[in-house]
């Protein structure tokens, strides 16, 4: 398997080279650039811009060296400008789970001589809650770690992939930035279960706070290893605790359009009814 080094390297006459092109937000901006007749590739080598991410987490470990590969391809390639997705929370150097690794690999680019590089700090993904059809259906509840009164940020993946392409096309940054991208509104997970509920069909549906133990049985039962469960957990208790949280204010900057109802009816009540079908 190649490195993600090699993997940058490939192509030299790409504008724009989009990392993860395939998943929730690298496909919104390869397909917004392509609408306006960029040239694109998903990798490349002498490129104008790049849209930066790092793949899911599976170990710490795993995390330093994709961010180190990353680096140094950019680096290499002598790269002008990278839109990199990290995570509200990065500013904080450790104890926040896999955001961790994205305070690392911001550190990393940042490094680099002549780049320009906008760290897109997103919230809390609202895909995120997917999660938990299996439950809701197997169950009759919603069940989580974070505490049920917590206002979080949530943010639809495609709205990040939208901002993310419009900053790619503009390329109006310069040197180290930060944005926070902290989505439509804050929700605890008792208002969001609220909204779920109502958006499948389930008025009644409540939100229980489970123990960390519980939770890592539950990461574990999904196929995780006890290690990345645990690194999870982590995070989980930074939230909890408001180590891991948005640091800018609210603003037009920073709110994006997509809300919770809205993705419930697009995206998670179609998620768990074809699930029900197919159960």
């Amino acid at each position: 398997m190649n490195s993600l080094k090699d993997k940058v390297a490939v192509s030299t006459d790409a504008k724009y080279v989009i990392l993860g092109a395939s998943g929730n937000t690298g496909s919104i901006i390869a397909d917004s650039l392509l609408s306006k007749g960029k040239k694109v590739r998903v990798v490349g080598r002498g490129a104008r811009a790049a849209y930066l991410l790092l793949p899911p987490i599976t170990s710490r470990e795993d995390q330093e060296r994709e961010s180190d590969a990353i680096a140094q391809a950019v680096t290499d390639s002598g790269l002008g400008y990278a839109v990199y997705l990290s995570s509200y929370g990065a500013q904080v150097p450790e104890g926040t789970g896999p955001v961790t690794g994205l305070h690392s690999s911001e550190q990393k680019l940042n490094s680099i001589g002549g780049l320009h590089v906008l760290h897109l700090r997103a919230a809390y993904f609202m895909e995120n809650n997917l999660m938990s059809i299996s439950m809701i259906q197997g169950m009759g509840m919603f069940g989580h770690a974070l505490l049920p009164d917590l206002k979080l940020p949530m943010i639809a993946t495609r709205d990040a992939g939208d901002y993310a392409a419009q900053r790619l096309l503009n390329l109006d940054f310069s040197g180290k930035q930060t944005r926070e991208l902290l989505g439509e509104r804050d929700l605890s997970m008792a208002e969001a279960t609220t909204i779920i509920g109502r958006g499948i069909g389930k008025p009644d549906l409540r939100y229980v706070q489970f123990s960390y133990d519980q939770v890592q049985q539950v990461l574990e039962q999904t196929g995780m290893t006890p290690k990345k469960a645990a690194v999870y957990i982590e995070m989980f208790k930074a939230m909890n605790a408001g180590v891991l949280a948005a640091q800018e204010p609210r603003s037009r900057e920073n709110t994006t359009p997509t809300s919770f109802e809205q993705f419930v009816q697009d995206v998670f009540a179609p998620a768990y009814h074809g699930m029900a079908r197919t159960a």
